[in-house]
């Protein structure tokens, strides 16, 4: 579980580091990161996830109610080199389930979705950067936080 601390996210415990490294070293070819909504950490880790994952590793976000993916998702990625601007939220069950092999929930708040195939399950809770209130440069801060936590974790997980 995720929590903000002094404007930052920081996990208590930091059971994610562990979950990362374990990841690092089972080298999964299949991962799946989900969320309610998918419009914002889910489609901001699947763009981070592809930029980091070997050759031949297949990446997918989806939700259980999806929406449309947040713009404010889609700057902060382009800000760091990373284009989602042909991403578009999707249902859980658009996912070919033999292609996932890794399960990661982002969900804070919320309940997360599930997903019915045969994975191996993380939950890495986040708080929702489109759930913040505020001006706007309130939001996209909340928005490249997500990301820079993304990026932390994922890096563990691809070595990078």
């Amino acid at each position: 579980m995720c929590r903000e601390r002094e404007g930052r996210m920081a996990s208590a415990p930091q059971d994610w580091l562990a979950e990362a490294k374990k990841l690092h070293e089972q080298k999964p070819r299949g991962f799946l990161f989900l969320c309610v909504a998918n419009s914002a950490r889910s489609q901001m880790a699947e763009g981070i996830a592809r930029s980091m994952a070997p050759e031949g590793t297949r990446v997918f976000s989806a939700g259980s109610r999806p929406t449309q993916v947040r713009p404010e998702a889609k700057m902060v990625c382009q800000e760091i080199g990373i284009d989602i601007s042909n991403h578009r939220s999707k249902a859980v069950s658009e996912i070919p389930p033999e292609q996932v092999d890794t399960v990661i929930t982002l969900c804070g708040e919320e309940e997360c979705p599930l997903f019915l195939g045969k994975a191996t399950r993380f939950h890495w809770g986040l708080p929702d950067p489109a759930a913040v209130d505020g001006d706007e440069s309130t939001r996209i801060e909340a928005f490249r936080q997500t990301r820079d936590e993304l990026r932390r974790r994922l890096s563990v997980v691809f070595g990078k």
